[in-house]
């Protein structure tokens, strides 16, 4: 059983690579005002029903490769209640690759689903 762990454990890392940037865009799209690091993770958790939960110290890299792509913007306020605050916007260029990452997921959904959908569980 220690096995069977230890290899769902490695294909939920493996999935999770492309699939938290893609949450983060589409967070960042819904967004009505800029949020910073904590409030995105609540809200991934919240929105994801726990499948992205738990993985808010990988939210900082994937952050910060998006915004040296392009995709986000950032700035910096100081906080009454403790350190200063990174808050987050997608950029006109996040929004068009948001576009394109959304229907290549979607068509790898769904041909996966198709191809498990003669699986009995």
């Amino acid at each position: 059983m220690i096995e069977l762990d230890s290899q769902l454990r490695k294909f939920q890392k493996e999935l999770s690579a492309g699939t938290v940037s893609l949450a983060l865009l589409a967070v960042l799209a819904a967004a009505s005002e800029p949020m910073y690091g904590y409030q995105i993770a609540k809200r991934l958790e919240r929105e994801g029903e726990g499948v992205l939960s738990g993985k808010q110290s990988a939210l900082y890299p994937v952050l910060r490769n998006l915004g040296a792509a392009g995709l986000l913007d950032s700035y910096v306020e100081p906080s009454v209640t403790g350190p200063p605050r990174r808050y987050y916007r997608i950029t006109d260029t996040g929004q068009a690759v948001l576009r394109e990452w959304t229907q290549a997921w979607r068509a790898t959904r769904d041909s996966v689903d198709s191809v498990l959908q003669g699986l009995n569980s």
